[in-house]
């Protein structure tokens, strides 16, 4: 847990100060003083002076009291000298500012490795190093070399890139949007943005939490801390890296459809966390979430005195699934009688160009308490008869107090500028297009039905080892085996409820025959079993729908010879003869073993062209029935698995069983590092699935 003294010292001490404008020592004691902090700030300069008429002090021993906060600029090995001696002084967080750590690697990595000893030793957390520093405007602290401090709010702000800080700190101060913290992270050396999730859950000055990540190493730490804090205030982060060159190589196809990013996706859905695709979507969404309340429902009425950005609105507001507030019967009786003939009162409500600032405050004061409207927003274009500052003013009049969720489009740039910090200083946003409104609403929805949900998970009970799994698994291993085949992983799967079709194993085209006599059914299919053989159809390993033995005898011959020629380094043990299993849909479970979040569960269409079409869901382990039955329907798909022409729907229950053992097999096995069953046959309602092939990968564990 982060001390408090992180954020609200009682006494600050910079190690590095320096008389010289240009150089960051002094661009932090400066904003330190500029900032108006009220306890006690040292200077800490070998060659002593004043600075901002205090004293600087040589060393840290001159130190005359107790210091709560110590700020690092100066290299690193004096940061290292540092540490313990303003530990000495009751030092119990410290901001490492410079450079020169693991960034530049080589020797970089030892002192980082150091720094955290160091730190570790001395009962001090340590933000940093080679970041910006910090901000806390409720505690007048800028203990930053920022240009400026930003204006007082309820935003809060972490970020891996101290630069995006600056980027970000000086559109607040030019947009005049109150932050009440900056945190800049660096390079993470011991405090990290699960300790600041942490700490922002439970504090009553944020109202509001962004993030920019490039990487989060304990994401399953990250995901608890996130879960505690997103029922109570919204998260909402930019999550950088996320194309496919950030994608791990892998053979399964479940590995080869994760990547990272995916895994990052997932952990940000399940924890609650709303992503921010680009930068512009999270300052639009900050200023919705800091200056709106949450809407109550999610019917919109867009009011507009021109057609086109009116239909602009709508046509984002139909592709996000926003339904547009039909105009009841009394509020047309109410607006009615102010507006020209030409106006428009469906929805988008047209009041046309020549609107003033009376007639749209007339249809604004009827929607401040209009029932059928949930949200509200107000579209204004630039004519010769358009009032921007006093429609400004009526639109902030109008809803001042309202509970209703509110946004503003005025269009333009040189007649809207007063008019926008109108809006602004009355706590409406206004977004320069009002696609941008739009999209800010609908992440204020997702966040509404993350919060009525209340973080609540109903979390499997932790089960045992079933003993033919560990056997399987530990003789693997012992025989030094990476890759289980079709038989080996079966019987892993059986062990946790799986069921599979009747099957038998040939290792001749004879035994092949006697096993399908045997087994009496009236289709089977032949697959080739080889531990070096993973994509069974890609050397021609599979035939189907044999129907007799001599289909048994050539296909046994086909399959063997296809191999050979094909991969002629594979080892052949034999064939899998399995009964054909008609009347279900190809579905594929997986999971990949990311290594930030762990087990990294998938869901799809199965069968061949499962990597073609993508149509796939993620969600890390463990997951809950409610994880999984969302798995479930999250893909395009999914109205194929309901009742649909005549055929029977699918057991969505059984799927649902399925994932969760999965997950349990996957939390269960650390050594399990891919697993794919493809395809799995999923049957009509009530009569359950079927597993027909299976891989996994494994590997020691520490």
């Amino acid at each position: 847990m982060l001390p408090g003294e992180l954020f609200h010292p009682g006494s600050v001490a910079v190690v590095g100060a320096s008389r010289h404008p240009e150089k960051v020592g002094y661009g932090v004691f400066a904003n330190l003083v500029q900032a108006g902090f009220h306890g006690k700030i040292y200077g800490v300069n070998p060659g002593g002076g004043e600075l901002f008429g205090r004293p600087l002090y040589p060393s840290i021993d001159a130190i005359p009291g107790p210091v709560d906060l110590g700020v690092f600029v100066v290299p690193p090995n004096a940061v290292l000298e540092g540490i313990p001696g303003l530990a000495a002084r009751g030092m119990r967080a410290g901001i490492v500012i410079s450079a020169g750590f693991k960034e530049i690697g080589g020797e970089g990595v030892v002192l980082e490795r150091s720094l955290r000893e160091a730190a570790a030793s001395a009962g001090v957390r340590v933000l940093g190093p080679n970041c910006l520093g910090l901000i806390d405007t409720h505690a007048s602290l800028n203990a930053s070399f920022s240009r400026g401090t930003p204006p007082k709010g309820f935003i809060s702000f972490f970020s891996q890139s101290g630069a995006l800080c600056t980027a970000v700190l000086d559109w607040a101060i030019g947009r005049n949007v109150g932050f009440s913290k900056f945190v800049s992270l660096g390079n993470k050396a011991d405090v990290s943005e699960s300790d600041i999730l942490e700490y922002l859950a439970d504090d009553p000055s944020t109202r509001v939490i962004l993030g920019y990540v490039e990487s989060i190493d304990d994401g399953c730490r990250f995901l608890s801390a996130a879960r505690n804090v997103t029922p109570r205030k919204p998260v909402i982060i930019v999550k950088a890296g996320a194309t496919a060159a950030g994608a791990r190589a892998a053979s399964s196809h479940t590995g080869s459809l994760a990547g990272s990013d995916r895994a990052y996706a997932a952990a940000f859905r399940q924890g609650g966390v709303l992503r921010a695709g680009t930068l512009e979507d999270l300052f639009d969404q900050s200023l919705g979430f800091a200056m709106q309340p949450l809407p109550l429902g999610d019917r919109l009425l867009i009011l507009t005195n021109a057609g086109g950005p009116g239909i602009l609105a709508a046509d984002t507001a139909e592709r996000l699934g926003i339904p547009l507030a039909g105009v009841s019967a009394s509020l047309r009786e109410r607006i009615l009688p102010a507006l020209p003939p030409t106006a428009s009162l469906a929805n988008p409500v047209d009041i046309i160009g020549d609107a003033r600032a009376d007639r749209y405050g007339i249809v604004l004061s009827s929607l401040r308490d209009e029932p059928s409207v949930d949200a509200v927003l107000v579209l204004l274009t630039p004519q010769a008869m358009t009032e921007p500052e006093e429609t400004a003013r009526a639109t902030v009049s109008a809803f001042a107090g309202s509970g209703k969720t509110v946004f503003a489009s005025f269009l333009g740039e040189a007649t809207v500028t007063s008019s926008r910090r109108i809006l602004s200083d009355g706590g409406v946003p206004n977004y320069p297009v009002p696609e941008r409104a739009v999209r800010t609403l609908s992440a204020m929805l997702r966040y509404s039905r993350i919060r009525s949900a209340g973080g609540q998970r109903e979390e499997e009970a932790p089960s045992t080892r079933p003993e033919n799994a560990e056997r399987l698994v530990g003789d693997a291993l012992a025989a030094n085996r990476r890759a289980l085949g079709e038989e080996e992983s079966r019987g892993i799967l059986e062990a946790y409820g799986f069921t599979f079709p009747r099957h038998a194993f040939a290792g001749t085209s004879d035994a092949a025959v006697a096993a399908y006599r045997e087994m009496g059914c009236a289709s089977a299919a032949m697959k080739i079993v080889s531990p070096q053989i993973l994509h069974k159809t890609d050397v021609g390993g599979v035939r189907l729908g044999l129907r007799s033995e001599e289909d048994v005898a050539r296909a046994f011959m086909e399959i063997t010879s296809s191999v050979r020629r094909l991969a002629p380094s594979a080892w052949i043990a034999g064939v899998s003869i399995q009964e054909m299993v008609t009347g279900g849909r190809e579905l594929i479970v997986g999971m990949s073993r990311d290594p930030q979040f762990g087990p990294l569960l998938m869901f799809g269409l199965g069968g061949i062209y499962v990597e073609v079409l993508k149509d796939v869901s993620f969600r890390v382990a463990p997951v809950s029935r409610r994880d999984a039955e969302e798995m479930v329907r999250e893909i395009r798909a999914w109205p194929l698995l309901a009742a649909y022409r005549g055929r029977e729907p699918a057991d969505e229950e059984a799927i649902v069983e399925a994932l969760i053992r999965v997950s349990r097999l996957s939390c269960d096995f650390p050594e399990i590092q891919e697993l794919d069953i493809n395809p799995l046959l999923v049957l009509p309602k009530g009569k359950g699935i079927r597993a027909i092939d299976c891989r996994m990968t494994i590997a020691e564990v520490p």
